[in-house]
């Protein structure tokens, strides 16, 4: 027998009371039947609470967009790495002038004026009261209390627009899209290694490496070179949410202890969005931003890191916090040409045309020369963390997105091993891309019908490709701890692909661009194998690691010297 929270069974009833039926001419353009487990019904929203709405207008051809990524990124194309300008991505995801007369002849009825968010105007927003909001989309915005955390959020269950408009508007949002907060991929196992960084020494033996990290370790482990980048032109950006604040003292501290070949001045600059900050105060360094600073500028050496600070000012969610960050970069002419990502949720909390509309976004980055990964998430095949009762086994977002490259964790040094926690497995929105056919298509045949019907064989595989994600040492106000994630590993093999775009431009060539066609093919045979281990969870051993392609540790993990090969260095 199973009890479901009060909470849960009384908003249904609430919210299905207060609805008002669906007017003639209407399209309902999303619906769910209750809040997700963890949020509650508190209450209808004040008429008078203002909302910023986000609407997407439906893009012109993102199969286009799709072709061209491709074609930029598969080393057999004759366009390999002939790069897209900003205005070329636009083109093919700007809404036909059918869809923005239309949109804009329904906001003017209802006195409503609209800001264009991106350069191609496929997104825009409109600030309106819950009252409005209410009456034009058919809605019902409540306040829900989110138990974890105790915050609030405003959405409803059910939203429509005109009948007219349903070809020319893909979603808006916030309306039934509860990813609140976006959990980190990471979530950091904290181990006190001493109460002073100062007092810690340098750890850098094999036999030290098996059991905690430290830049010397990924350094020897992986083949990287210690010798500094010289293309200030070559940038890595560090994707920074949920009041996560990377600290320059510490960092400073961290390269005295770890990278004594290194100036202790060297530092990131910072970007603030949506009412993001940096403060430096001790007690607001952030376990995950010094994390993600500190192994990038501590193994890319004098790469050039920007942490991006995206605030919470839009609405109260990091989902508009991953929206607003790409639309931020697709609007600079030279945005980092390396993007590493330590946050995600499941794939089912977010609808599916918010899914594909943040897919292309990174289609459009990728097309523009601009690698982006992802950690995959650190509850196996249970999803972003190991908390979820689950069955059907549960596909992190957006490591299944096709357009970016996700990564696994692996632990242990002599050999690596998948660790348990590694997310990995196959997503229930996109299909297995064409880069990835062969390799999908050997590890379903190793599995046979083992899991058969609790994941989706038909579906992208993740990760691509994995790197250490257990006992790295970090300082965090000024004492070390450890901490444990694929969060580790995914700005670890940022660093590799910004180290190898610094010698690939150095040397008159483009840099890497979007990975994963690359990575299936020409650079396969470059990464370490993981052969062992599994990632447990739903009630199961999880997929396991074996030969190949595997969704634990994808690919494998880096071996820079073959890489530089792969690469044409």
């Amino acid at each position: 027998m199973f009890l479901f929270p009060v909470g849960l069974v009384l908003s249904a009833l609430l919210t299905t009371a207060s609805c008002t039926p669906a007017s003639t001419g209407l399209h309902v353009l999303g619906r769910r039947d209750s809040p997700p487990s963890g949020f509650t019904f508190v209450g209808a929203a004040s008429p008078d609470s203002v909302l910023n709405l986000r609407i997407a207008l439906t893009q012109s051809d993102p199969a286009a967009l799709e072709e061209a990524l491709y074609d930029v990124s598969t080393p057999s194309s004759s366009n390999y790495k002939q790069y897209l300008s900003k205005e070329d991505v636009s083109a093919f995801v700007a809404p036909s002038p059918e869809a923005v007369s239309a949109v804009n002849a329904w906001l003017q009825e209802n006195d409503i004026t609209a800001k264009t968010l991106t350069p191609a105007g496929d997104w825009v927003e409109v600030q309106i009261p819950v009252s409005k909001a209410n009456e034009i989309f058919n809605a019902d915005y409540s306040v829900f209390k989110h138990e974890s955390t105790g915050k609030q959020t405003i959405r409803t269950l059910s939203y429509s627009i005109p009948e007219e408009l349903t070809d020319h508007v893909a979603i808006v949002h916030p309306t039934t899209t509860f990813v609140f907060p976006t959990y980190k991929a990471s979530l950091p196992a904290f181990r006190k290694v001493s109460s002073r960084a100062a007092n810690t020494g340098v750890i850098d033996t094999a036999s030290s490496c098996a059991d905690t990290i430290t830049p010397a370790c990924l350094q020897s482990l992986y083949n990287l070179p210690s010798t500094p980048a010289t293309q200030t032109s070559n940038t890595l950006g560090v994707s920074g949410f949920s009041d996560q604040y990377a600290n320059q003292a510490d960092l400073a501290t961290f390269l005295e202890t770890y990278r004594t070949d290194m100036s202790s001045d060297t530092t990131f600059t910072v970007e603030t969005l949506d009412g993001g900050s940096d403060p430096q105060d001790g007690s607001d360094a952030g376990d995950e931003a010094n994390l993600d600073t500190q192994y990038t500028v501590g193994l890319a050496t004098d790469v050039p890191v920007v942490f991006i600070s995206v605030g919470e000012n839009t609405n109260d969610g990091d989902l508009d916090g991953f929206l607003d960050i790409i639309n931020y970069l697709l609007a600079q002419d030279a945005p980092p040409q390396v993007l590493t990502t330590s946050y995600g949720s499941s794939e089912s909390d977010v609808p599916i045309a918010m899914a594909e509309n943040l897919c292309n976004a990174y289609a459009q980055l990728g097309a523009r020369g601009v690698s982006i990964l992802f950690a995959s998430g650190d509850g196996g095949v249970s999803g972003p963390q190991d908390s979820l009762f689950c069955w059907d086994f549960v596909p992190t977002f957006p490591s299944g997105c096709p357009y970016l490259t996700s990564v696994g964790a692996t632990t242990g040094i002599s050999p690596e091993t998948a660790a348990d926690f590694s997310s990995g497995g196959f997503s229930n929105y996109w299909g297995v891309p064409s880069y990835q056919q062969s390799a999908v298509s050997g590890y379903l045949s190793y599995l046979g019908d083992t899991y058969s019907g609790r994941y989706n064989a038909s579906g992208r595989g993740y990760p691509d490709v994995s790197a250490q994600g257990e006992n790295f040492n970090i300082v965090l106000d000024q004492d070390v701890e450890s901490v444990s994630g694929t969060s580790c590993a995914s700005p670890t093999f940022a660093s590799v692909i910004a180290l190898l775009n610094d010698e690939l431009i150095a040397a008159g060539k483009s840099p890497l661009g979007f990975l994963n066609p690359w990575l299936y093919s020409t650079a396969a045979s470059s990464l370490n194998d993981v052969t062992s281990g599994d990632n447990p969870g739903c009630f199961s051993d999880g997929f396991s690691a074996t030969t190949g392609w595997d969704p634990v540790t994808g690919l494998g993990t880096p071996d820079y010297t073959s890489l530089r090969t792969a690469a044409g260095l």
